[in-house]
């Protein structure tokens, strides 16, 4: 790769940083600032860019639940929307064209469902950086979020699957009922291969040779069967530690595919007039996910702020004009429209996400009395019981911290994690561990901790995640103290800002700890001659 593309890529993606928005932002303008400056696309920069959605996917498979995509929350609203946002975007696009427009005069009906097909997608990409940014992949609203684009993903693989006109394998079949077979291997190697390097490259191994290989050798999208094999590994314990693993792998791929988007194509008055008609109408194709999040009885809250992360325009809708660009249904320009759209997108939908609990909050005093009677299950407020102390984040860290606290107050701790897997494994050990969503605002507003509790532990792996408790927690009458786990000294001084009572760096109290354990072990003998 250029090395310019590597100083135009940090340096925009340092620049929009630096006031607040997401780098992948950045990345997108330097991909039209190489365009403007000449430089193309090259074989390396695609390789990288599709190798970023293939580990990308094969990630969200490692922490998808194959149940969540069966929710009537999930298939429901993902259908019904692909439905509705198809049509709608048909309907724009040809008005668009009865306007006169130039760039539209020469679209068909059959082409306009087709890009709104494609415009109906929100972006993977996007929403799980954002997710993963917030330390929201594993809260309610952002599993069905997830659930939702795996869905929209299936949909713009199963097309670009058939749109080639190359019909799977009759051997496609067989590869499905043989995948399950081989899984119980899988596990037994995945055990084998320990917790280092040799681990991460067998899940690279699955992901790029069994995953996109097998299912190209059959005529299948290798990209479906990156997310397949994820999903497979997904109940493995060590799941979680490879998409932490895979976290900054593929954040790194990623980078090209941001950049390959401006490097498309340069715009002109028609395609930035369209594009601004498409941002004009994204707050409806929005709209049309809140209405489906609502109708299956979610709160508000938990409508609103998945539908937020869902405001955006798709990678995935980009590829599906350009694979129909190159089989001549489109012409090149609905591709630079399509970009152009995305990149706007991403810039609307960053502060919208950023500030999603501020904007709900302003809009709670309207909302409220509009809150459903009867709620969906795994969207009701969390009793605490008899509880005085409070352990958020039920990982190693405040398993010890359960045990520890236990001696002093047996009976009166509970456990908060969102981890289905890990709350059941712990219920099975005895340990009073219930499934709740910490960076809820709803969740600290809707439990009686002021009165209550006399001690809460933030003891989230991810900083932002401990520090967005600590700032909900202020928003209550909580009167007792607050502790919480850092791993550097900025942490410690931005929870500090907020007036913590404690933080315990677990990387400097390890190293104390362990030298206090040998110190207090360690009966030393008498030195030689004495009585």
């Amino acid at each position: 790769m250029d090395p310019i593309f590597i100083a135009i890529a940090f340096g925009c993606g340092l620049a929009v940083y630096m006031v607040n928005l997401p780098p992948l932002i950045g990345f997108l303008a330097a991909g039209f600032v190489l365009n403007a400056m000449g430089y193309e696309s090259t074989a390396v920069l695609d390789t990288l860019a599709n190798l970023g959605v293939t580990l990308l996917l094969f990630s969200i498979g490692l922490k998808l639940n194959i149940k969540t995509l069966l929710k009537r929350e999930v298939w429901g609203t993902a259908s019904g929307h692909i439905l509705l946002s198809t049509g709608l975007f048909a309907l724009v696009l040809m008005a668009v064209k009865w306007a006169g427009l130039s760039l539209a005069l020469e679209l068909q009906w059959d082409q306009a469902v087709l890009l709104g097909f494609a415009l109906s997608f929100s972006s993977t990409v996007f929403a799980v950086k954002v997710l993963e940014e917030r330390s929201d992949m594993n809260t309610f609203y952002g599993r069905i979020a997830i659930g939702v684009l795996v869905m929209q993903d299936l949909f713009a693989v199963a097309f670009l699957t058939f749109s080639t006109g190359k019909m799977p394998s009759p051997w496609a079949l067989s590869l499905l009922v043989l995948l399950p077979l081989l899984r119980p291997l899988f596990f037994r190697v995945l055990e084998r291969a320990g917790h280092g390097e040799l681990q991460i490259l067998f899940a690279v191994f699955l992901a790029l040779v069994v995953g996109v290989g097998g299912f190209e050798l059959v005529g299948m999208k290798g990209d479906l069967g990156a997310l397949v094999v994820g999903m497979m590994l997904a109940s493995h314990h060590s799941s979680s530690s490879l998409a932490k693993s895979f976290f900054n792998m593929k954040e790194l791929f990623l980078v090209a595919f941001f950049l390959n988007i401006g490097l498309q194509g340069m715009p002109t008055t028609d395609t930035l007039w369209l594009a601004a008609i498409l941002l004009l109408v994204l707050p409806l194709k929005s709209l049309i996910y809140y209405v489906f999040y609502n109708g299956c009885g979610l709160r508000i809250r938990t409508s609103l702020l998945a539908t937020f992360s869902l405001t955006n325009y798709s990678e995935f809708g980009l590829i599906v004009a350009a694979l129909a660009a190159k089989q001549g249904l489109l012409s090149n320009d609905w591709v630079i429209v399509a970009s152009i759209a995305l990149a706007v997108s991403f810039v609307v939908s960053a502060p919208l996400n950023s500030h999603n609990e501020n904007i709900y909050r302003s809009l709670i005093g309207r909302f409220r009395p509009r809150e459903k009677l009867r709620l969906h299950p795994d969207d009701m407020p969390i009793e605490l019981g008899g509880a005085k102390v409070l352990i958020v984040g039920m990982g190693r860290i405040g398993q010890g911290a359960y045990m520890e606290l236990e001696k002093h107050y047996q009976g009166k701790l509970l456990g908060i994690d969102s981890d289905e897997k890990k709350i059941e494994l712990l219920q099975g050990l005895q340990l009073n561990v219930i499934k709740g969503d910490a960076s809820d605002s709803d969740f600290w507003d809707k439990t009686n901790i002021g009165d209550q509790l006399e001690y809460i532990l933030l003891a989230m792996p991810n900083h932002t995640g401990n520090l967005y408790a600590l700032e909900q927690i202020h928003h209550t009458e909580f009167q007792g103290k607050v502790a919480a786990i850092v791993r550097f000294p900025d942490e410690a001084a931005a929870l500090r800002e907020l007036d913590i009572d404690a933080v315990f760096n677990i990387y400097e109290e390890a190293g104390s700890g362990f030298a206090r354990h040998v110190l207090n072990n360690h009966v030393p003998s008498s030195p030689t001659g004495a009585v």
